[in-house]
């Protein structure tokens, strides 16, 4: 931000889940990242220094409040607030229009969540108007606004060795979570009890929510990129493909695993899931600083395309070569998402993957610090040309991984993922 000028930040509001009764809340991740506060109604103004002035951080907050808290809970108050978490000033959540009035004042610019929420615009709208009201005593009000998130998305992108603390018992948290899943899994039991197990484990060990709802899909199901119902009964021979991940001090994981529920994979399952770990290896080989992130995915692209040729997914005589499969898109009948994403604060966290500096835009380079998953899979629907003996096998091998100095820093290695790791865990059951 230019000298003087002034960024605005609110807190997610609470939203009623039905009657009396409330959603958990979640703070919002920007406000979190800059404050560390996780209570709601809150909101945070940032002033920068100009000339002798120095910048200035202040919350608004909601006031200590003895018979709500006997209800909700305790709340820090404006002063216990500023004290705790080092802000400059504090002031009551009912304070902050007639503050933003004078705080607007000959200020060059106003940072704030453009167009992201209709109740924050309307208010800026109204501090605006409250400081221009005030032009013939020659204060100015802002001739500016921006869009603040940009540029927190770009300081977000990068993880500093706290949050990396934080992702890795995250992770390990999830795939503890998944380890019990397999030893748990028999045929016959329904979807809703592995993933019973799933959230027991992320609760007893400290995390405070699933990061996002569980996937647990057996048989046909694991075909559906983003099953939720988890209703269905498990078979002997279904592969269960299980996508899920906590939350641990608002640090998301994010993990996938497929397994036979009976304990062992048959042939052509297992001819699937070895061609996509050897993606997901190829793609964590790609993981490295200075090369592009987009060459993450192409190196699991590679790698699939040359497995859908050889086992007959695709008819080599089609297509003829790994370039021409991949020139056509004809992967996509059997891998239709990227191979990962940004991971954070939020489960597909914030940042471009592409370098928005240069001409093209091309994907942008990997820089040690960025946090990110490698998720290959392979989704194989019945067809009049696909082989029976795959119909129906949805397989996804996922993890978390560091951008490190020399390579991939993977933060979910305690969930097994070897065809052998995998049947030795459940043959202990």
């Amino acid at each position: 931000m230019e000298p003087g000028a002034v960024a605005v930040l609110a807190t997610a509001p609470e939203v009623a889940r039905n009657s009396d009764s409330d959603y958990p809340y979640r703070h919002d991740s920007y406000f979190y990242y800059l404050t560390g506060f996780m209570e709601p109604e809150a909101v945070l103004v940032l002033v920068a220094g100009r000339g002798d002035t120095p910048a200035r951080s202040i919350l608004f907050c909601r006031e200590k409040h003895a018979e709500r808290e006997i209800w909700d809970g305790f709340r820090y108050g404006p002063a216990a607030a500023k004290d705790s978490f080092g802000f400059d000033e504090a002031y009551p959540i009912g304070e902050l229009d007639a503050q933003m009035a004078r705080l607007l004042a000959d200020v060059p610019a106003l940072y704030y969540a453009q167009a992201s929420n209709a109740a924050l615009d309307a208010q800026v709208a109204g501090w605006l108007k409250a400081v221009r009201a005030q032009s013939r005593s020659g204060v100015n009000a802002p001739t500016r606004t921006q869009h603040l998130l940009a540029l927190l998305d770009e300081m977000r992108v990068l993880k500093d060795e706290s949050e990396q603390a934080l992702m890795l018992r995250s992770a390990t948290i999830a795939g503890a979570a998944h380890v019990r899943a397999m030893r748990a899994a028999r045929p016959g039991m329904f979807e809703y009890e592995l993933e019973a197990e799933l959230l027991y484990e992320f609760r007893r060990s400290g995390a405070q929510f699933p990061a996002y709802t569980p996937i647990v899909a057996s048989g046909a199901n694991a075909c559906v990129l983003h099953y939720s119902a988890n209703n269905a009964q498990t078979l002997d021979g279904d592969l269960v493909l299980i996508d899920a991940g906590c939350e641990f001090d608002s640090y998301a994981s994010d993990i996938t695993r497929t397994f036979p529920v009976n304990g062992r994979f048959s042939e052509p399952q297992q001819l699937l899931y070895e061609l996509v770990l050897r993606a997901q290896e190829a793609a964590l080989a790609a993981v490295v600083p200075g090369r592009p992130y987009g060459g993450v995915h192409e190196a699991a692209l590679n790698v699939l395309a040359e497995g859908m040729l050889d086992l007959g997914l695709l008819d080599r005589a089609r297509y003829g070569s790994v370039e021409n499969v991949l020139a056509e898109r004809a992967y996509t009948t059997f891998y239709m998402h990227g191979t990962g994403h940004w991971l954070g604060l939020d489960v597909h966290d914030t940042g471009s993957y592409r370098d928005l500096s240069l001409e093209g835009k091309p994907s942008r380079l990997l820089v040690p610090g960025m946090a990110l998953t490698v998720e290959p899979g392979i989704y194989v629907r019945p067809g009049p040309d696909v082989p029976e003996r795959f119909w129906n096998i949805g397989i996804r091998i996922e993890d978390d991984v560091i951008v490190g100095d020399a390579g991939a820093r993977v933060l979910s290695g305690s969930a097994p993922k070897t065809v052998r790791d995998i049947e030795t865990l459940m043959a202990e059951r």
